[in-house]
């Protein structure tokens, strides 16, 4: 009889533990094959890079956060959230972008970038343009430059890799002015002020932030120059770059690029 019910005990303390793991695997939203029941999947998170150095399209506002703001940057978010994405957004300079992309340790960038330059077009793809601008030439009013004829013997700066300093390379010859860059934006005006260099060329939506800071300063339109179609860039051959298009495209026919627009550039 005493052996009977040892054997009953036992069976009872092997069903006892076998219910507590049932009920462990229950409590955990997992199955027997730990699987997620929770019928929730985590969103995939894309990293993109850019130069938060280029108010209003990307920067940090310093005074209230470390936080990456501007257009750019919520477009991006936008784009994302349509699509069913997370963003690890991360700062790097300029001419890192594309190389970034070709090693394929990002997966797009936005950062105000022309999508019009072949030689980055042989490279990396792009989408549709969201946003057309202008370059402009900027210098101290006591400068007395009118016209791209006073730059003659003059040194200009621009961005390293940028749309800007092709545009005056091109001219360097036919206006006689030398060309030197910078990384960063906020380097090239503090160069203007310092007098290294006597002018830079900077697109016409960041020149008005930083012409409405420094009252000593002016511009005029680079000549010749055609309007910068801003893309953004993803690697050669990304399966992304038509998901984001066709996105792209709803949002700027939504009216909600406008918005976006509207909130950066109408202040």
């Amino acid at each position: 009889m005493k052996k009977w019910s040892g054997i009953t005990l036992l069976l009872v303390l092997v069903m006892s533990v076998l219910a507590a793991c049932g009920t462990n695997n229950e409590t955990n939203g997992e199955n027997s094959n730990g699987d997620d029941s929770s019928g929730t999947e985590a969103k995939k998170v894309l990293k993109v890079a850019t130069s938060a150095d280029y108010p209003p399209f990307e920067y940090v506002d310093t005074a209230k956060s470390d936080e990456i703001i501007g257009f750019d940057i919520d477009l991006a978010k936008m784009l994302a959230d349509e699509l069913g994405y997370e963003l690890d957004i991360q700062d790097m300079d300029f001419n890192g972008l594309i190389p970034a992309l070709q090693a394929k340790s990002i997966d797009f960038v936005i950062a105000g970038m022309d999508g019009n330059d072949e030689k980055r077009q042989q490279v990396v793809d792009f989408t549709e343009p969201y946003f057309t601008a202008t370059n402009l030439v900027i210098f101290k009013k006591d400068s007395g430059f009118k016209t791209a004829e006073d730059l003659k013997g003059k040194k200009v700066g621009a961005q390293t890799a940028t749309i800007q300093e092709k545009g005056a390379l091109a001219l360097q010859d036919q206006y006689g002015y030398s060309v030197e860059t910078r990384d960063r934006v906020p380097d090239l005006v503090q160069e203007i002020k310092s007098g290294h260099l006597d002018a830079i060329v900077l697109q016409n939506v960041v020149s008005s932030g930083y012409l409405g800071a420094n009252e000593d300063l002016t511009s005029f339109e680079l000549p010749e120059e055609h309007k910068l179609q801003l893309s953004i860039a993803f690697q050669k051959d990304s399966e992304l770059t038509p998901e984001f298009n066709e996105a792209l495209k709803e949002l700027k026919e939504s009216g909600k690029v406008d918005d976006l627009i509207s909130k950066w550039f109408d202040q």
